[in-house]
């Protein structure tokens, strides 16, 4: 069973539709939106491990230009 987490993702002033568009060309990555709030996109991505999961986003995801920070929050099926 693949591991899937939504990714939030804080940007730099402007960037938010840059970013959203860039991540989710990324392999792994099913969706990615811009949103309001606290954070200015959230993807939600799936990989078939949580090693593999948290590899995609610190070599893929975070070295997205315009990219400040991001917090993984895996889903859990209870």
């Amino acid at each position: 069973m693949a591991v899937s987490a939504y990714v939030l993702i804080q940007t730099e002033v402007g960037k938010a539709a840059q970013v959203a568009e860039e991540v989710a060309g990324i392999a792994g990555i099913t969706s990615a939106e811009g949103v309001t709030g606290s954070y200015d996109v959230i993807a939600r991505a799936e990989a078939d491990t949580v090693d593999e999961l948290g590899k995609m986003v610190v070599s893929r995801v975070q070295m997205v230009t315009g990219i400040t920070r991001t917090v993984t929050c895996p889903v859990v099926h209870l």
